[in-house]
Formats: C-alpha cells, structure tokens, sequence
C-alpha cells in the first residue's frame, strides 16, 4: 500500500524537442490544466517554446545540447525541493530522466520502475535521432554518455518491467533480452494484473515508479496520440508498434500495483490534443478574439 505521503513534487515538464514534435509543448500544458489540483509544490522546466527552426543533429541526436540543458534544469528544481514523490507531467518521454534517476538516489537503489509503454525506449544514437526513445536505456546506464552519466545510480534490469509493450524490433529485442526486462502484453493485462503483480513482489522493492507514456493507449479509443494525428496521410506509422491497452485495463493495473507498493513517482507523457490545438490556432487566428496569426 501507499505510505502517507510526505512531499510530493508536482513537475510541469513541456517538453518537445525529445520527439522532435512540438505540438508535445501545447499538450503538457494541457495536461497540467486538466490534471487534479497538486497537494504540494509546483514547479516548471523552462522550456523554449517551437519555433519554426528545425532542430540541429548533434552527435547523433536532434536538438541534443536543448535537452542535456532542460534536463540539468531539472534536476536542479528537485534537488531544490528535495521531495519524497515526484508527479512529472510532459512532454516526451524524456521527461522522466531527470526525476527517476534521482528516486533511485532517494531510495537508495530500491525502487521498482513500471514502464507503461508501446515502445520500450532502450534505443541509443547509432539506432534513432530522438531521444525520448533512449530514455529507459539512460536509466539502465546505456546510451549516449552525458545522458547516461546523470544517472548516478542506474537502475537494476531486474527492477524494471514493461506493461502494454508491442511489437519490438531486433535492436530493441537484442536490448531487451541483454538486459533480461520483463514484459507483459496489452493480451496478458487484459485478462488480469497479475504478471505486473507478480514481477513487483520478485523485485524485494519496496518503492514504484511508474512511467505512463499514453501511446500505450489504443488509438482508435483515445485520439490524443502521434497515432491518431488527423493530419497525417494514411500509411505513414504502418509497420510502427501502436497502443492496444484501454484506459480501463490501464487504470486497473495502476490501481492494483499501488496497492502493495510505495508509489513515489509518475510521469505522464505523449499527449497530443490535436483537437484542441486546432482549436487553439483556430481562435487565434478568428477576429476580435485572435491575434491572426497561426502557429504549430
């Protein structure tokens, strides 16, 4: 079960330039708004807001120096506030870098991290250009070098599972078997939770972090994903993994494992509101109300 909460951090983290995809910026923001009042501190990574400059490939990854800094600036608000728990509400999937690793530190290396993804993010430069695809891999101490060095105490594979995973390709396979990561299916947590149940109790931990990347959600159910983009010719993500959990089955899940963990930290990421950014640049751009001018 939870332990009473001592300080929670409530991270707002708009970050975008992890997936190359701006409109992330817009859904974080939407996201804090839409999310229940905080019960402690609120504190924000400053992020540059898109621009129309594609972002620079440094060392293999786009817009790399941006988020090395965003990370740091991170890391520097949660050293600042010290907390027990950390709420990050992005943004990429890069967001939770900076907070998981220092949970890590916090617990002194027992904590438990579900990973609540379609794609297990162990992807590293000579494979991928965006670095919320990287992120796990950082935590596990693999990757781009400055990156995975502010992991102090990378985590233990053993400590780490994947929920709703899909389809992996043999880079990430590879990864994934060196590792020796558990895994459940969207098929395998439909029936129950209790492959998550089980690998929780394996660990000996007593703490939980829990990544929550929406992608693992069924596009055809839940529209605000890079999946469900209304703008995007058909075909373009065929191949690709996508969600197949509901929102139920993933709200069950969470439920059951907060039950017999310490759950110290959750980061929600991936929201694209392409509805509601349509509509945004739709008012901005009608008189009266709008300045005319149209933005991604």
């Amino acid at each position: 079960m939870n332990a009473p909460q001592d300080l929670t951090l409530r991270l707002l983290f708009p970050q975008w330039q992890g997936g190359n995809n701006p409109p992330y910026h817009f859904g974080a923001q939407l996201l804090s708004w839409l999310a229940p009042a905080p019960s402690g501190p609120v504190a924000e990574v400053k992020v540059d807001a898109p621009t129309d400059e594609p972002l620079p490939l440094e060392n293999g990854i786009f817009g790399r120096s941006a988020l090395l800094n965003q990370m740091r600036s991170a890391r520097d608000l949660i050293d600042q506030h010290a907390p027990d728990r950390i709420v990050v509400l992005g943004g990429d999937c890069l967001v939770d870098l900076a907070p998981f690793a220092y949970l890590n530190e916090r617990y002194d290396g027992d904590l438990a991290v579900l990973w609540v993804d379609a794609h297990p993010d162990v992807l590293t430069p000579n494979d991928f250009s965006n670095a919320h695809a990287m992120v796990l891999g950082n935590l596990l101490g693999e990757g781009d070098a400055e990156f995975a060095d502010a992991v102090k105490r990378p985590l233990k594979p053993q400590n780490v599972m994947y929920a709703g995973l899909q389809a992996t390709t043999a880079v990430e396979t590879a990864m994934i078997e060196r590792l020796g990561l558990s895994k459940a299916s969207p098929e395998d947590l439909a029936v129950n939770s209790e492959p998550v149940l089980k690998w929780f109790q394996s660990t000996g931990a007593k703490h939980l972090a829990i990544h929550l990347d929406l992608d693992v959600l069924d596009p055809h159910f839940f529209r605000s994903l890079l999946f469900a983009n209304p703008q995007t010719p058909a075909g373009t993500f065929d191949g690709i993994a996508q969600g197949k959990m509901t929102i139920t089955d993933v709200v069950r899940v969470l439920a059951d494992v907060s039950a017999i963990a310490d759950v110290v930290g959750i980061g929600i990421a991936e929201h694209l509101p392409w509805d509601a950014l349509a509509l945004k640049n739709m008012l901005q751009a009608l008189p009266l109300i709008g300045a005319g001018t149209v933005r991604p």
